[in-house]
């Protein structure tokens, strides 16, 4: 904490010529942004000093009302574009009673928020938003007992109005004016009971979001929006594969270029500084023109793929064992067999990789775009081998995230360079190339699937086969999950350790079937993973939910009335009921050029319940088919903001269909060969679907992730609304035209 005392203290007369809203407080490091082009959300509110966590159990760990007349908000969760900071302002102003137009917040800050590890599978509202509501309802008891001691009343006969107390006698007293700017320092019980849902005024209702205003009307919001006082820009040059060597490199035509400062060679790891942007753009292509590789062939191509993966992946994981469950499927009234397989996928940022990056006495500030601030501090520590306290690293958004992309490694770079050149805020950002071959993809995926049912259209036994590679390469304190940390000299080792469990995430049905089995072969793959958008719950019900239906068009059965047949859950049934309300199912006719697909998940078994059916038109002349319509029916629980619920499903149907449709990663043996736009092309505009998304709240029930529930269903619906317009089954992911057997078309 000294070097950080010494670094505020060092700010305060630059902080005292600036006449900005900020001055009087220490706001390390921050307050060498200049005021114009620097996104307001990046900047600490005034009024709230800046303060470590110590204690995530302490009502103002989470929330803090401050000298000007604000309620704070502090979550460990990264914005990344899904909307929590709205979402988790509405529930703090719920339980205080304070207007949400009083309210803002602060995410992800390891010098002032608490360390919520990672912001992914969906539950950012779910478990940080569960944290600041029972925060705010201990604030608020505790506030209205100081009032209740101030007057000598109780209590419970105190009424709160947009954060004013007020007594049965007419006496007032604001939160602000009661606490005289101490901090509420008592301890979270987990005693005092949230408010009851039926008196919400906040939660439930579509309140605006102020970062999307920001982002329509061009305004800075993004971490690549940054501007710093004094700062430099900076370029890597990535060798040309994963297993390059750099063999040499003439760095003086490149230092004596117009406006460099730096060119830094550690190893294979090259990087360039410069005074403007497109000076070093330049200089970098400089570098790669002269420098000389060594480079290693990618063993296993792309039509190989599959067949490695079943031949090369040895003993099976049982994840779940039903002895005698093959006798079961053999013996079925109806019985089937098939097999499944997604490629690679890009997380596809539609902007490049950025970071910003200064050290400054002994210490490192990183301005970034993780979806973990604290794992991302520990891993920059083990990296340059300082203690984390010597480490700051800020939440700021990204232009685009869906996972681990490429954050966290340009955030690794931007520290490497900057240590190069201390005092100098470094901004890092990668070209759209780097983007898309260095970042970790989402990992090819095959499945073969086996199962029966009976007479009366009971589903008996289930049997999956899944052959994945890892789901997660996260930052996890391992300096060599940065991919340029394992280009240095000497080099960090990069151990890919355990498999994870988003392997076979909703690889079981949830469906009620007597015998349920499912094996996992880890496949150890050419191409870098990690974690993308619902891990392998997009794969697995797709593949699952296809294969349903092609059990179901063996039986003759009804695609929502087989499925609720076989589901339990009251609350599963529910939302394909009201899709077949909303759809019309039950009197919607099928032209002869458009085919209907249904598709039905309940997030990792345990979260949101989505039902969806896609509608497809297609062109026999032209040999093509487009996606017309997608309607949605979610159910995550208490809806704490319906607009918000309803752009996150939106934007993974979006995105589903994208990967569904279009999306797969080509490479050759030199390497990544889907470098753009074209060689990778994605869902435009203009062929965005129409979409309906109906809600069903249940305010008596908690809430539960959304961000991912979309993406598995919207994939097997177009599977299987392409089915039922062509005859033409396609169980290889992405759905092309070229794929579907037009020949099979009555």
């Amino acid at each position: 904490m000294e070097d950080i005392q010494s670094l505020n203290s060092s700010r305060r007369s630059f902080l005292k010529t600036t006449g900005h809203l900020l001055v009087g407080f220490n706001l390390f490091p921050l307050t060498f942004c200049q005021t114009k082009g620097v996104p307001n959300e990046i900047l600490p509110y005034a009024g709230v000093p800046l303060r470590p966590i110590t204690d995530s159990k302490l009502i103002d760990s989470w929330i803090k009302l401050d000298a000007e007349g604000y309620l704070t908000v502090l979550s460990g969760k990264q914005e990344l574009g899904q909307g929590i900071k709205t979402a988790l302002i509405q529930i703090a102003a719920e339980e205080l009673d304070i207007h949400p137009d009083r309210c803002h917040i602060i995410n992800s800050d390891t010098g002032q928020t608490a360390n919520e590890g990672f912001t992914a599978g969906s539950n950012s509202v779910e478990g940080s938003g569960n944290s600041i509501r029972q925060a705010a309802a201990e604030a608020r008891q505790y506030l209205l007992k100081l009032a209740g001691q101030r007057w000598d009343v109780n209590p419970s006969s105190l009424q709160v109005e947009n954060g004013n107390i007020k007594s049965p006698s007419g006496e007032e007293i604001s939160y602000w004016k009661l606490l005289e700017g101490k901090f509420i320092e008592e301890k979270i019980t987990g005693e005092v009971s949230p408010k009851n849902p039926k008196d919400y005024k906040y939660v439930g209702q579509p309140l605006k979001r102020d970062d999307i205003r920001k982002i329509v009307n061009g305004e800075s919001h993004f971490v690549h929006d940054m501007q710093m006082h004094g700062m430099v820009h900076a370029r890597v040059h990535h060798p040309p594969s994963y297993l390059s060597q750099l063999l040499s490199v003439d760095l003086s035509e490149v230092e004596s270029m117009p406006g460099v400062l730096k060119v830094i060679r550690n190893g294979s790891f090259l990087a360039v500084v410069a005074e403007r942007e497109y000076q070093v753009i330049k200089a970098c292509e400089k570098l790669r023109s002269i420098a000389e590789w060594k480079t290693t062939s990618i063993e296993i191509l792309a039509d190989q793929l599959q067949d490695s993966m079943k031949s090369t992946s040895g003993k099976p994981e049982e994840v779940k064992a039903s002895p005698g469950i093959a006798d079961t499927i053999s013996n079925a009234y109806i019985k089937h067999q098939a097999e499944y397989f997604r490629p690679y996928h890009m997380h596809a940022s539609m902007g490049p990789s950025c970071a910003l990056a200064i050290w400054e006495n002994d210490g490192l500030t990183v301005w970034t775009a993780t979806q973990g601030v604290y794992p991302l501090r520990s891993t920059l520590s083990d990296l340059f081998a300082i203690d984390k306290e010597k480490i700051r690293c800020i939440g700021i958004p990204g232009a685009g995230c869906y996972g681990h992309n490429g954050a966290d490694d340009v955030s690794g770079e931007a520290a490497l360079i900057a240590r190069e050149i201390p005092g100098k805020h470094v901004r890092l950002q990668w070209m759209r190339e780097d983007e898309h071959k260095w970042e970790p993809y989402g990992t090819a995926m095959a499945f073969q699937l086996s199962a029966g049912i009976d007479s009366e259209g009971k589903l008996l036994g289930w049997d999956s086969v899944v052959w994945s590679d890892s789901h997660s390469t996260r930052p996890n304190g391992q300096a060599a999950s940065f991919i340029s940390a394992r280009q240095l000299d000497p080099p960090f080792e990069f151990k890919k350790g355990g498999f994870s469990a988003g392997s076979y995430r909703n690889g079981i049905p949830e469906y009620s079937i007597q015998a349920k089995q499912l094996h996992l072969y880890n496949f150890d793959g050419p191409l870098r993973t990690s974690s993308l958008r619902g891990l392998g719950a997009y794969a697995n019900t797709f593949a699952m939910e296809s294969f349903l239906d092609e059990l179901i068009n063996k039986s003759g059965n009804d695609p929502i009335a087989f499925r609720i047949h076989n589901l339990e859950d009251p609350r599963a049934r529910a939302v394909l009921e009201e899709l077949a309300t909303k759809t019309n199912w039950k009197s919607k006719s099928k032209g002869a050029n458009n085919g209907l697909g249904v598709a039905y998940a309940r997030y990792k078994n345990a979260t949101s319940y989505f039902a969806v059916m896609a509608e497809v038109e297609i062109d026999k002349a032209a040999k093509n088919y487009k996606l017309k319509k997608l309607t949605g029916v979610i159910d995550s629980g208490l809806t704490i903001n319906p607009d918000g619920l309803k752009n996150q499903t939106e934007g993974g149907m979006i995105q589903s269909a994208s990967w569904t449709m279009m999306e797969e990663v080509n490479y050759d043996e030199k390497g990544i060969i889907s470098t753009d736009w074209v060689s990778y092309p994605i869902i435009r505009m203009m062929d965005v679907p129409e979409m309906e998304v109906h809600i069903i709240n249940r305010p008596e029930t908690k809430p539960m992730g959304a961000g991912e529930a979309a993406m598995g269903p919207v994939a097997a619906a177009i599977a299987n609304a392409v089915f039922d317009a062509t005859g033409s089954r396609v169980r290889n992911l992405p759905i092309k035209s070229e794929k579907i057997d037009w020949d099979s078309i009555s």
